[in-house]
């Protein structure tokens, strides 16, 4: 079982919203992600895909872009991006179909592997972080302290979070992330959201105290599957 993994899959079966309104690198963006996709994913393969999944604004419209994941091969695991107005909840979503797992709040526990994960937020910094980004800060760390919380007991397993956003700030300065994470033992963090040549850079990746980082954005991957392990 090998695990993949690509955000901000930005898929628009239902609406109107091409992507390539942000560049021609996004013409015909998923026709190119679901070829890599067909090439790679074994069905007992998991891909984790870090939130933005879909433009739609109701679960209705939503459904139309999470069949077209649902065809692909392997299990299919989220979380919620800032752009997934149509995620209202979790316990309906995971109803829908048999191989796609919604995680907030919670956990799931893959062959031997404990995926966790929540949405996150902007990291405190000094260009743009206001009273109420703070608020949303600490409800995200306190939702991520929850799922890792719930499988402190459970041993042997190696531990990943996916959130939408960076775990850092801009400027890649440790944050209530970067600590849970390490606290915890965790040992993959996959994130996405970030878009554009000079944005790629604010992204932390790499091995640091113990964690590693992966950045997965579609287009930061030139709209193919990161391998994982």
């Amino acid at each position: 079982m090998s695990i993949f993994a690509i955000g901000d899959l930005h898929l628009s079966g239902a609406v109107n919203k091409p992507m390539n309104v942000f560049g021609s690198h996004w013409d015909n963006h998923w026709e190119k992600i679901q070829k890599n996709w067909k090439d790679n994913v074994k069905e007992d393969d998991a891909v984790l895909i870090p939130g933005d999944i879909s433009w739609a604004m109701t679960l209705e419209e939503a459904i139309v872009d999470l069949k077209e994941i649902h065809l692909l091969p392997g299990k299919k695991f989220f979380v919620k991006g800032n752009h997934d107005y149509w995620w209202k909840g979790i316990t309906k979503l995971n109803q829908i179909f048999k191989d796609q797992f919604f995680l907030q709040n919670n956990f799931y526990v893959y062959e031997d592997y404990i995926l966790c994960g929540t949405r996150g937020w902007l990291c405190p910094n000094l260009i743009k972080f206001t009273d109420h980004d703070q608020k949303i800060y600490e409800r995200e760390l306190k939702r991520l302290t929850l799922s890792l919380e719930q499988v402190q007991n459970i041993k042997g397993k190696e531990l990943i979070v996916m959130t939408h956003y960076p775990p850092t700030n801009d400027q890649l300065e440790p944050s209530g992330f970067t600590e849970l994470y390490e606290r915890y033992g965790v040992s993959k963090v996959i994130y996405g959201h970030l878009h554009g040549e000079h944005i790629f850079s604010m992204g932390l990746q790499g091995n640091h105290n113990g964690v590693n980082y992966y950045l997965v954005s579609a287009d930061y991957m030139d709209f193919k599957l990161r391998f994982i392990l």
